[in-house]
């Protein structure tokens, strides 16, 4: 009796200690990596690729996989094309459409002066010389087509044009794509150079006649951003679509064109599309969107030229992301799904029980070991009567009765929505299994909140959005579990601009700060990123414009430069090397300022990093810089 009595409580000591580990940076970066690839060939399984870092090697590996769209067991493949569908083969199966980079320009030094092979100049005419993390060498991606066999010659659609298809950076193949009848292909590409380039938005969709080889533009009228074509099944093209040039945040709208006209499903719905997709009887487009702080799955009929009314639904709602849409399955749809203690996993979602089946538990044995910090949805007044959304990350274990550290989260952006999303580095369930409260508040510039929410930090980024911070913050202080002699400031890139202004005028409120990224100088900012559109919409113009009392406000006012005589709190300043986006300079300005003042302050440095942390390694050292910080000075 004794032996089981003592056999008992051991099991429960081992249990205890089990259910006490918490989320580490170390297990975060051992997490897999779930990204789905699409619907199998025979429509019978999902297709995915998991990618699972290694600190030591300082590098990633993937391997495949399928899963029964209806649930079951995940089996490891050698080869996605033979069981996935290729998108880059016509219809017919005569051609193969593929990308290419092309040199067209000469920059180097070498391409003038060839007898000078080991010059290492380069010689810019106009902007565009960097985008975000590399140098323009007069290169660019083209969009080529070649028949369908052995040794066939690819045909350049783009000959001899200095434009970019598949857009740089981030562009991939599905910016081209086949007509039904694989007689053209579509693709996307801004037809601009130079500065003309740097300071528009204006991509468009273009299509490729095989048979004449003329191009035209399908959606020449406007003139902000034309992205993810694709056809409904009835052949009809459709994409999303922002109307204005240079706002890169605009609100983005599904467009079908329909017997010579352009249709507009979402036009009169307050909020903005992320992706699509249409259902298989050509008479709903499925579509994820953010709202109230999350990502969920909506619906919009296809009304075509009758007199029913477009009528947008939406579909999922709870405390989780819904990223993005595999496909469809007879009535469910297959996407991916995150919350901020999950990282990405494919689920099943259907649409008449309204119910949700996990499909992969790619991470689930790593979880079960932990206990997982609680966030809960707060809403907060704002200085000027509106109701804010707040997200509070609690701690594991989370005791009212203790008092604890608190950040506040300061998002990017500044238009990007704060969601249940799950990264890799800003990671809330990892801050809050370190012991820290975590308050992110979805401030003016969110998506998820209309469009006029949405497009009222554009002009401001120092006026109402800082009260909203600060409202954030001073609401969820008012509780007694919360310490408020410890209280953090953190945030990267539009985050870092706040930190940095939110230094000059916080009055004693922070006792510690990190920025990454973050901009500075708003008037060096504009001198030196890489889209100068960006500057343009946001600043509201140039710092030479005197007349333009908008654009004086983000030089003046709105500049965190002209409030470093009030910084008197330690400060973490983060800074990637090749990050073009939010250069150098930023950082290396804000840390002089820093030290000229006698402030306790420290430049973690990553000389091969954009403005994110992408390498393992450079990634822990992050992470753990980041909490040295915060024990030393919170």
């Amino acid at each position: 009796m004794k032996k089981l009595l003592l056999l008992t409580l051991t099991m429960m000591s081992i249990h205890t200690v089990v259910a006490q580990e918490v989320l580490s940076p170390e297990l975060l970066w051992k997490l897999g990596r779930v990204t789905p690839l699409g619907i199998s060939k025979d429509e019978k399984n999902v297709v995915y690729k998991v990618s699972t870092p290694s600190v030591e090697e300082n590098k990633s590996a993937s391997k495949f996989y399928t899963i029964p769209v209806n649930g079951g067991q995940a089996t490891e493949i050698t080869n996605t094309k033979e069981v996935l569908k290729d998108k880059n083969i016509s219809f017919d199966g005569k051609y193969i459409v593929y990308n290419e980079e092309v040199k067209i320009d000469k920059i180097l030094g070498k391409d003038f002066y060839p007898e000078l092979e080991k010059t290492t100049a380069q010689i810019y005419n106009g902007l565009d010389y960097r985008h975000w993390d590399t140098w323009n060498e007069g290169k660019f991606n083209h969009v080529f087509y070649k028949e369908n066999k052995e040794g066939a010659t690819g045909i350049d659609i783009l000959a001899g044009e200095n434009f970019d298809s598949p857009q740089k950076p981030f562009g991939g193949d599905e910016d081209y794509i086949w007509s039904p009848d694989g007689k053209s292909i579509l693709y996307v590409c801004k037809k601009k150079a130079g500065t003309k380039y740097a300071i528009s938005t204006n991509t468009d969709i273009y299509e490729y006649n095989l048979a004449t080889g003329k191009t035209t533009n399908r959606t020449e009228g406007n003139l902000g951003y034309d992205t993810n074509p694709a056809f409904s099944p009835s052949g009809n093209l459709t994409w999303l679509q922002m109307k204005r040039d240079g706002y890169e945040s605009d609100k983005n709208d599904i467009i079908v064109s329909f017997k010579g006209m352009n249709i507009n499903l979402t036009g009169g719905w307050d909020g903005t599309v992320d992706n699509f997709f249409w259902s298989p009887d050509g008479k709903k487009v499925y579509f994820i969107a953010p709202v109230g702080g999350t990502k969920q799955l909506f619906e919009v009929n296809f009304p075509g030229l009758t007199k029913i009314a477009v009528h947008v639904t939406q579909l999922t709602d709870g405390d989780f992301d819904v990223v993005d849409i595999v496909g469809l399955s007879g009535t469910n749809v297959i996407v991916s799904r995150t919350d901020m203690n999950h990282a990405a996993e494919i689920f099943s979602f259907d649409l008449k029980k309204k119910t949700w089946k996990q499909l992969t538990t790619v991470n689930k044995a790593t979880y079960d070991k932990l206990a997982l910090p609680k966030f809960v949805k707060r809403t907060v007044t704002t200085t000027d009567g509106k109701k804010m959304a707040v997200w509070v990350i609690l701690p594991p274990n989370f005791d009212p009765a203790k008092k604890y550290p608190t950040l506040l989260f300061c998002q990017g952006g500044p238009q990007s929505p704060l969601t249940q999303s799950y990264s890799f580095r800003w990671n809330f369930s990892l801050m809050a299994s370190q012991g820290y409260i975590v308050v992110a508040p979805n401030r003016r510039g969110m998506q998820g909140h209309g469009v006029e929410w949405n497009e009222k930090i554009s002009g401001d980024w120092g006026g109402q959005v800082m009260d909203d911070y600060l409202s954030a913050i001073d609401d969820v202080a008012k509780e007694n579990y919360v310490d408020k002699n410890r209280l953090g400031c953190v945030g990267a890139s539009y985050g870092g601009y706040s930190v940095f202004y939110l230094a000059g005028i916080h009055n004693n409120r922070f006792k510690t700060f990190i920025a990454h990224d973050g901009v500075f100088n708003t008037q060096s900012m504009f001198g030196t990123t890489e889209e100068v559109f960006f500057n343009y919409w946001d600043f509201g113009g140039a710092y030479w414009e005197k007349d333009n009392k908008k654009a004086q406000l983000a030089y003046t006012k709105f500049n965190p430069i002209n409030y470093v005589d009030k910084w008197n709190t330690p400060i973490l300043i983060i800074q990637g090397g090749i990050d073009f986006r939010v250069p150098i300079g930023q950082s290396q300005e804000a840390f002089q300022a820093a030290q000229m003042r006698g402030i306790k302050s420290r430049f973690l440095y990553f000389p091969d990093e954009n403005h994110w942390v992408l390498k393992p390694q450079n990634a822990q050292v992050w992470q753990r810089e980041f909490y040295k910080w915060l024990k030393e000075t919170l």
